[in-house]
């Protein structure tokens, strides 16, 4: 990890399209300003785990359903099996 240290109004560039500045620093909190391309996600770390969370469960859930739906195709053709 590379640290940093910043005052109020100075900002750091991550590559050329990427920048922040800090706003503010009261106390324990400090507020960033984020400069950086409409297609680039920026989240706080508790949402962007959140989010992480639930693609996981999401994709746990399309699986259960594939497995859902593969057992029921092989129940209906061992039953086309064995009307024919």
């Amino acid at each position: 990890m590379l640290i940093l240290t910043r005052k109020s109004g100075e900002g750091v560039r991550i590559g050329e399209d990427i920048s922040f500045v800090i706003l503010e620093i009261k106390g324990n909190q400090v507020r960033i300003g984020i400069e950086a391309p409409k297609n680039t996600q920026v989240h706080r770390d508790e949402v962007y785990e959140k989010i992480k969370a639930e693609n996981i469960k999401a994709a746990a859930s399309t699986t259960e359903n594939l497995q859902r739906l593969f057992t029921l195709w092989i129940d209906k053709r061992k039953g086309n099996e064995g009307g024919i």
